[in-house]
């Protein structure tokens, strides 16, 4: 009799077809909010356009690096579980204002410590992991779905609410059209196809955008064919002590929201996340942090959007989102590549964006299903936090007398929330020993 054990759905090695698209499905999922911090950044400091092409090639590199690192592990680094890295948005405003200060090396020198830093505080972070238990990560997950859910819904309004014919209704019709189409793919399709539902219902969009006039191909003309990341591009790392704290403090923000992204999908591919298993993934964080602080690109957290994706295809290889960080990997190196996805239409990103991140609420509703309500605190612990979570949501601006440092915390609703959850959990709630 065979007493092997059946390796879990998470090391299952797909074909290779599978593994490129699967990886190609979250490439795009991912590749709006990739993009976005290099050029929100670049328009900030005033780059040249050439200068805005390398820092978006080193970034997309750099992700495809940091994914492949933790999908597959390396060295004692790695959570080894279906999680896609990207530059967080938490950083985006401390960057520039030292990028103002002290220009990219500036920049590229507080990311650099900060990567360090969190590297070697990872394994004493882990040890908060006892202080997440259903009722905070349910709390946390159902935070990180609605969190999610406005910038769907600006994709599908044209991407920005400033602009003139944000909110058109060629631009919604054509959001609903592709969410219509992920729902009746993954409803009737079957096994494979139904797994790729949003790739597909992005493809049929792009096809359906061509003829409105809405995907324009002509970045992919003018962009070099060729883009090699090459250490210290802009100039020697720069060290400035107060840019070094606030990148620091961008990173203990980045870990929080990085554990209850790994949490979140260890209930979706029902692989409970450990203290060891946390420890790899955010020393992983901070090294790939560290290698983006080199290679010209920005501090690295797992991507919340990819979340929604796992739950949403049931397809919980890890090995599929390594096919999604070699992906990257080819997009950093061939701008020309890059060019083509970016020719996606933000509506047609919006409707399968809608379809994901409610996954991701659906997913945080699911576990908190299976906690009890009676003879504890667990619903003041979900209301408060979930509460906290959705304020910078309902009034952006409501925290813009606070000092930086706090905004940081404050204006990212999963890491105030997140907080509150844990917090009130532990001081309503008995939190078990180590």
């Amino acid at each position: 009799m065979d007493t092997r054990k059946s390796a879990h759905p998470v090391d299952e090695i797909l074909p290779l077809n599978q593994l490129f698209l699967y990886g190609l499905q979250h490439v795009l999922a991912m590749y709006a909010g990739a993009v976005a911090v290099p050029l929100i950044l670049a328009n900030a400091l005033g780059l040249p356009k050439e200068q805005l092409i390398y820092l978006i090639n080193a970034d997309l590199f750099t992700c495809g690096i940091a994914t492949l690192i933790q999908t597959l592990g390396f060295w004692k680094m790695g959570i080894k579980i279906p999680v896609i890295q990207g530059v967080t948005f938490a950083a985006v405003t401390p960057m520039i204002l030292i990028g103002k200060a002290h220009g990219l090396t500036g920049i590229y020198g507080s990311v650099i410590i900060a990567g360090l830093i969190t590297f070697l505080i990872s394994s004493y972070f882990s040890r908060l992991i006892r202080f997440f238990p259903p009722v905070v990560t349910g709390s946390i997950i159902t935070i990180i779905g609605v969190s999610l859910l406005p910038v769907a819904v600006r994709w599908a309004g044209g991407g920005i609410p400033a602009a003139p014919n944000f909110g058109d209704m060629k631009f919604l019709g054509l959001a609903f059209l592709v969410l219509i189409l992920v729902v009746f793919f993954y409803r009737y399709f079957k096994g494979f196809l139904s797994n790729i539902a949003v790739l597909l219902g992005l493809f049929a969009g792009l096809l359906v955008a061509i003829p409105m006039g809405l995907v324009n191909f002509s970045a992919v003309a003018t962009a070099p064919f060729l883009g090699i990341t090459t250490p210290f591009f802009f100039g020697m790392p720069t060290f400035d002590l107060a840019s070094v704290v606030s990148m620091t403090l961008v990173m203990l923000v980045v870990m929080t929201e990085t554990t209850g992204d790994f949490i979140a999908i260890g209930e979706i591919i029902d692989k409970p996340i450990t203290q060891e298993d946390l420890t790899k993934g955010l020393r992983a964080d901070g090294f790939s942090t560290f290698l983006g602080g080199i290679l010209n690109a920005f501090p690295y957290t797992a991507y919340a959007q990819n979340v929604g994706l796992v739950g949403l295809t049931r397809v919980k290889s890890r090995f599929v989102v390594a096919a999604a960080g070699a992906i990257l990997v080819v997009l950093g190196l061939f701008p020309q590549i890059a060019a083509v996805v970016a020719s996606i239409p933000t509506p047609v990103l919006g409707g399968a964006g809608i379809a994901m991140f409610g996954m991701v609420i659906a997913s945080g509703i699911k576990t908190l299903s299976k906690i009890k309500f009676d003879n504890n605190h667990n619903l003041m612990v979900v209301a408060i936090s979930v509460a906290v979570g959705l304020i910078p949501l309902a009034v952006p601006s409501i925290y813009q007398k606070f000092p930086l440092e706090l905004q940081v915390i404050m204006n990212s609703g999963i890491t105030a929330g997140s907080i509150v959850a844990v917090v009130l959990n532990a001081a309503l709630n008995k939190v078990d020993k180590v």
